[in-house]
């Protein structure tokens, strides 16, 4: 998998339903690499065959640059009433496909993938918050000269006036 993937644009926009919304800058991966992805959740999410599942975190988390999350299986979360959480520590909760495709009223597999996809994105926001921090201020003060990173000057500098000592 590659590591040049497409940006969305972020704007404000105006929905006839729903009123304005913001849309966020994301870089995800390119449409061939996220098909291989949903194509191995849709297999696992039939076959029930782990290596499926594994393989298209290990997509996602390659793109990304991060270390495989750990998944746990349920039967159901909150008496049935999410499908899925993720914990400040990495640790991604899900209800495997046997038992979401029963007893649920919303049982299909694009919403389980959905699901997947949805508790991923919880998983590249929160992790490494430290790390992603710093490289943060770092990007933003790239290409600055050390002039600007050091902020205006005062008047009296800026006139060559400086005080006896």
């Amino acid at each position: 998998m590659t590591f040049t993937g497409c940006l969305s644009i972020v704007h404000r926009s105006f929905n006839a339903t729903s009123g304005w919304e913001l849309i966020m800058r994301m870089a995800v991966p390119p449409v061939r690499e996220r098909r291989v992805i949903q194509r191995l959740l849709s297999e696992f999410f039939r076959e029930h065959k782990v290596s499926r599942f594994n393989k298209a975190v290990a997509e996602i988390c390659r793109f990304y640059r991060l270390k495989r999350p750990r998944v746990e299986w349920f039967e159901y979360l909150d008496w049935g009433r999410t499908a899925g959480r993720t914990f400040e520590d990495g640790t991604i909760c899900l209800v495997h496909p046997e038992n979401w495709k029963r007893g649920r009223k919303y049982n299909s597999e694009g919403q389980w993938i959905n699901t997947v996809f949805h508790e991923m994105g919880h998983y590249i926001l929160w992790t490494d918050a430290e790390a992603k921090a710093d490289l943060f201020a770092a990007r933003m003060e790239s290409n600055l000269t050390a002039v600007e990173r050091r902020g205006p000057r005062s008047a009296a500098s800026r006139t060559g006036n400086r005080r006896a000592a």
